[in-house]
């Protein structure tokens, strides 16, 4: 196994977990910046009301993503063992 590999191998999870996160995290950045408009509009300044529906939009996009997520990681596992027997000399 050489260093070209291991960054290869390195590169592709760092990929993968930039794809996997970025739904989630997308979403979370839409609802978070809605809710700081619609603050800023009425001077509202409620803690709760910037945290409860992030963390709402953030949790169904996770379950609704989940088949996709599981899909993409179950991928790279497989592919990266699969690769195993090529990487040892």
């Amino acid at each position: 196994m050489n260093q070209d590999l291991v960054t290869q191998i390195l590169y592709q999870g760092v990929i993968v977990c930039l794809l996997v996160s970025m739904p989630a995290i997308g979403i979370g950045l839409l609802v978070g910046f809605t809710i700081s408009l619609f603050q800023a509009v009425t001077q509202i300044q409620e803690q709760t009301l910037t945290f409860v529906p992030k963390v709402i939009a953030v949790l169904l996009m996770i379950v609704f993503t989940s088949p996709w997520i599981v899909s993409m990681l179950t991928d790279f596992t497989i592919t990266l063992w699969s690769s195993i027997p090529n990487m040892v000399q």
